[in-house]
């Protein structure tokens, strides 16, 4: 066992933890911690959890700097995939980590390929956190997974493939023509399970994608395996820039708002992705990212077409269940 990291992971019970997770156990090279809330510690979830065997660190990432890093103390590898809202509560994670003085890597971000300043609120958010890191010199990796295989289809006439999808649109913008990473997300945790052991990634940024394709390709790929024609909506750029300055402005009214929250994400991807072309191999480059596949080229990542395969068989699990 002393050759096995000690694992701490938060966001368990979300989308991308839960992946994480799975990635982990599947590797069988760690000694894994679930970081809960109080306030999640008896639920079903967490509950299904201990019934697996795993260990359940219950502490308040809000709570006293010194009371968390007491929880946090003797891990060497701290995963955190907290919720998109609960950015910043990794500011007080961070002071605690620091405090503890034991962690070797911590490792955030989750989302697609981006700069800071005003591009994406996400990212910004999670850019505080950052340099909070960078203050304590905490080691840390950034991991960086493009858009999920499972949200980004457009629904078709028939109806086949609504039941996996989350928020259907069939908006194209700007031309449809800008690639951009894909990835699956149950690739992640593969993924973050060979990032956490590679000196290579330590204090670096990585760039985790299966597929590099435009919104065209992707509606090109779903006409062809369903049979059907996409009834396309253009969306221009002046559109998406005016729709998201109104869900900016809704958001800064009323902040705790999870449907005005959801708007600004969505836009803000949008916009990044379609139009600024931020989410490519290119612009991940610029950015210093280092390129998963180019780092592990025996990986096998899931396709886009092998998702779709999937949903048409009825054999596909909705993500975000419940939550639009």
């Amino acid at each position: 066992m002393s050759n096995i990291e000690k694992v701490l992971l938060l966001g368990a019970t979300g989308e991308t933890g839960k992946d994480i997770l799975a990635g982990l156990e599947e590797d069988g090279g760690f000694d894994i911690s679930l970081l809960v809330q109080p306030s999640s510690a008896n639920t079903p979830a967490v509950e299904n959890f201990r019934s697996r065997g795993l260990k359940i660190v219950v502490a308040d990432i809000n709570g006293p700097v010194d009371d968390l890093a007491t929880h946090v103390k003797g891990y060497t590898t701290i995963i955190s995939a907290i919720g998109a809202t609960q950015q910043l509560a990794q500011l007080n994670l961070a002071d605690a980590i620091a405090a503890a003085g034991t962690c070797k890597r911590f490792v955030a971000g989750w989302i697609t390929v981006s700069p800071p300043g005003e591009v994406m609120f996400l990212r910004d958010e999670k850019e505080k956190v950052y340099q909070r890191l960078w203050y304590h010199r905490i080691p840390y990796t950034i991991v960086d997974v493009g858009f999920w295989h499972q949200i980004c289809f457009p629904p078709v006439p028939s109806g086949k493939l609504d039941y996996a999808l989350v928020m259907p649109t069939t908006e194209v913008y700007g031309g449809g023509d800008v690639k951009n990473l894909l990835t699956d997300k149950r690739d992640i945790g593969r993924f973050v399970a060979r990032i956490v052991k590679d000196e290579r990634t330590l204090n670096q940024k990585v760039s985790c994608w299966g597929e590099e394709l435009s919104q065209n390709e992707i509606i090109e790929l779903v006409e062809r395996k369903t049979g059907e024609k996409v009834d396309v909506t253009p969306i221009s750029k002046e559109d998406l820039i005016a729709r998201r300055q109104k869900a900016r402005e809704a958001f800064r009214a009323d902040p705790t708002s999870w449907n005005n929250a959801v708007g600004v994400y969505r836009d803000d991807y949008n916009l990044s992705k379609y139009i600024r072309g931020d989410s490519s191999r290119e612009s991940a480059r610029y950015l210093g990212y280092l390129d998963a596949q180019e780092l592990y080229p025996d990986f096998n990542p899931i396709k886009l077409e092998d998702v779709l395969d999937e949903i048409l068989d009825g054999k596909a699990v909705p993500v975000y269940q419940g939550r639009f």
